[in-house]
């Protein structure tokens, strides 16, 4: 829970207290549940834009509320991720395995929207549009970039599922074949049916840096790890030799990405 949403929140109240604006009513001006208003109100939501606005509106504070929205702009990327962002924007080489969804420098945006729609509990527009737009900037570094070398394994679970509907994710397979004809870049499908294997133990990245020191992460359900010892970094560079040893060739991976969107 961020300090500046709970002092916020709390203002927003302080604010609807002394102008007799009951919860009920200014939740029902801003367009919002009691529920969500309160979440707000005190701090484990992030007070949106549009509740500053009525709120300040509604309680005659005369910009004082609307004022708080410079220090309460949308996290671009989950707080547990953020150390995560920092290094990828700053590695050299990066190798990436995911095994439900297709890795964030590869989505489209109807995909990655789609995605972030389906996030429970449900995030507000603005962050969605933050998000969206950072996941996309994250992208630039493909193309901009041409001696960064970027690996992809996915697990064709992933490259399965219709996220956002037919049509995107048909949209979505064409993307990959584009950006796999990059030569900085490449693509490899696990396929499924292998049985156990390690790459069911999850998704994870490999990182080097300019200085050619090494680093790895791990990313659950709402947990994040950056690993820089050489214990947890040589566990998981083994478990991905293996992935890509048990995953089809780039060629291969291909011919069954395009299969794949001609089904759709």
């Amino acid at each position: 829970m961020s300090e500046a949403w709970r002092y916020c929140g709390n203002q927003v109240k302080l604010w609807r207290t002394k102008a007799g604006v009951s919860r009920e009513q200014l939740a029902q001006e801003a367009g919002y549940t009691y529920d969500y208003l309160r979440s707000m109100e005190v701090g484990r939501r992030r007070p949106t834009q549009r509740l500053l606005e009525v709120a300040d509106e509604m309680c005659r504070a005369e910009g004082l509320l609307r004022a708080a929205q410079e220090f309460l702009k949308p996290e671009k990327f989950p707080s547990y991720s953020q150390e995560y962002a920092e290094a990828e924007a700053r590695a050299v080489v990066l190798h990436f395995y995911q095994t439900l969804f297709v890795p964030g420098l590869l989505q489209l945006e109807a995909y990655a929207r789609a995605l972030l729609n389906a996030n429970c509990p449900p995030l507000d527009d603005e962050t969605i549009e933050a998000r969206v737009a950072a996941r996309l900037e994250r992208q630039n570094r493909l193309v901009r970039h041409p001696t960064v070398l970027f690996g992809f394994v996915i697990y064709e679970a992933a490259l399965r599922e219709t996220v956002g509907g037919p049509g995107a994710m048909k949209a979505q397979l064409h993307h990959l074949l584009e950006v796999g004809s990059l030569r900085n870049v490449s693509i490899q499908v696990l396929p499924v049916g292998l049985g156990a294997h390690t790459g069911l133990n999850g998704p994870l990245v490999l990182l080097e840096s300019p200085e050619h020191e090494h680093c790895a992460y791990e990313e659950g359900q709402s947990t994040g790890v950056l690993h820089a010892s050489p214990e947890k970094v040589s566990l998981l560079t083994q478990r991905h030799g293996m992935i890509r040893m048990q995953a089809l060739g780039i060629e291969r991976s291909a011919q069954l990405i395009e299969k794949l969107a001609g089904e759709l």
